[in-house]
């Protein structure tokens, strides 16, 4: 029997809620991570508190961030992708 491949669902950036991709460049220490977005920004990541113990977030994490209105070089982290979510948003071509 051939081995079957797992389908994954992914949840992607929605452009109409500003959401970008970004990779966590370094931890900053009270939930708070420096990230590289696909846009071409460096911001600072927040953590939610609704969010903060139940997503680990480690430097070279692939995460959706959503830019704050008021001030564009601040952002919150809202999705982690998880490796093999990583390995098909590789393969579709949204990451670079």
């Amino acid at each position: 029997m051939p081995p079957t491949q797992e389908v994954t669902r992914v949840r992607t950036p929605r452009r109409e809620n500003h959401e970008v991709l970004a990779t966590v460049s370094s931890l900053l220490g009270s939930k708070r991570v420096t990230l590289q977005c696909m846009d071409g920004v460096v911001r600072m990541g927040r953590i939610p508190g609704s969010k903060n113990k139940k997503m680990w977030i480690h430097e070279g994490d692939v995460v959706i961030a959503t830019p704050w209105d008021i001030q564009d070089s601040k952002a919150d982290v809202i999705w982690k992708y998880t490796r093999p979510q990583v390995e098909w948003l590789e393969r579709k071509g949204y990451l670079k």
